[in-house]
């Protein structure tokens, strides 16, 4: 009798196979350039070129197809070179995309910046609505962008509702499944075509690379991403790959102990004085909470705080804090504030997408919860004490 390993053990032994000739139990990194050939055109293994190819990136992209429950990943240079190859492989001048009004700041600036100059369009909708989404729906549209839960203001998506309106136009569905991970939501199981993710963030773990993937089980999709991957050279270095591979082989734990956190914090700042509204999807009174609770088999670690003293109040608590680091990104194994609208948030100032002043985002790390805790509470007496 057989059956499909659980993710903790795909997520350690997918493409980590002992070293044939040592025996080491972690596979070597391969730090070369250029492979030999034992003759003209007879290929070991099928490498070559390292842009074409690495046996680390190979390893890594096989562990990235297994824990998504995909057939295909390609793993890239970043996130945003990740999201890149992809929409080109599908869009084409004239055509159009539908993204979300909560979508990741760096996403819209592609579209807005760099691919509407190509001649694609795009609309911004609010995907809770479902008949907006449908409105939204062209004959040119191509693609349909799902973030979920969504970057800064966790708002909830159904993916399998989303996924039924774009195929019902011929769209492809895409789902940034960077905040919550495969480990605690499978986009393509709901009916995604594809899953981009930013493996700087919890894949990598550590806050010590950056990289991005592309993940499907769509065959011809496949083949024209990894063309313009291999054409285009926004690969991962065999080293980048192995430090993300080693971070998702933790990342089962690290997600148990992220969300196990993130929910303490959000509980003990829902209510607080001076607390206008706090954005996360464990907490019973969110939106989008009983829909997360169906596709999410944890809400992950990532929230965000409106306080009701406006910006100035914002301002004081995120650099208040002593155990929370002020910086850019999400996901590592330590705690980071962000403060949107200047930081991650800066590209969609004045559009659809801005993010309220007010606004505080954490990234809640894995270190001691009480820790945390007292640290959140005595930014919040100093950002109250100076309003």
């Amino acid at each position: 009798m057989t059956s499909t390993p659980g993710f903790s053990t795909r997520a350690i032994h997918a493409g980590q196979s002992a070293d044939p000739e040592t025996g080491a139990v972690i596979p070597p990194i391969h730090l070369t350039s250029t492979h030999k050939q034992d003759a003209i055109g007879q290929l070991r293994r099928g490498f070559e070129y390292g842009r074409a190819g690495n046996p680390t990136r190979s390893a890594l992209e096989e562990q990235l197809a297994a824990i998504e429950g995909a057939t295909h990943a390609l793993s890239f240079s970043s996130g945003l070179a990740a999201e890149d190859a992809l929409l080109r492989g599908i869009l084409r001048p004239g055509d159009h995309v539908i993204i979300g009004n909560d979508v990741y700041g760096g996403t819209y600036r592609l579209l807005a910046s760099i691919f509407a100059d190509w001649g694609v369009e795009h609309s911004v909708v609010d995907q809770g609505n479902l008949r907006e989404v449908q409105s939204a729906v062209r004959p040119e549209s191509r693609v349909l962008w799902c973030e979920t839960p969504s970057n800064p203001l966790m708002k909830i998506t159904d993916i399998a509702e989303l996924a039924e309106i774009g195929h019902a136009a011929g769209l492809t569905v895409v789902v940034d499944n960077t905040f919550a991970t495969p480990a605690l939501q499978l986009p393509l199981a709901l009916g995604a075509d594809v899953v981009v993710h930013s493996t700087t963030k919890y894949l990598g773990g550590h806050s010590d690379v950056i990289g991005g993937a592309v993940v499907t089980s769509d065959d011809a999709l496949f083949e024209k991403v990894r063309f313009l991957q291999f054409a285009a050279g926004a690969v991962s270095s065999p080293f980048d790959a192995y430090l993300t591979s080693r971070g998702i082989k933790t990342l089962d734990v690290r997600m148990e102990r992220h969300s196990a956190n993130a929910q303490k914090i959000a509980e003990f700042l829902d209510g607080r004085p001076g607390v206008e509204r706090v954005y996360y999807p464990g907490l019973e009174d969110h939106p989008g909470h009983a829909l997360a609770a169906q596709q999410m088999s944890r809400f992950g670690g990532m929230l965000s705080v409106a306080f009701a003293g406006g910006e100035r109040q914002a301002r004081r608590f995120t650099e208040s804090l002593r155990v929370f680091t002020l910086a850019e990104s999400l996901g590592g194994v330590e705690s980071l504030v962000n403060y949107p609208s200047e930081m991650t948030h800066a590209s969609v100032a004045g559009t659809a997408l801005a993010v309220p002043e007010n606004v505080v985002r954490l990234s809640v790390g894995i270190e001691e919860v009480d820790d945390l805790l007292g640290d959140v509470e005595s930014a919040l007496g100093r950002s109250a004490k100076k309003r």
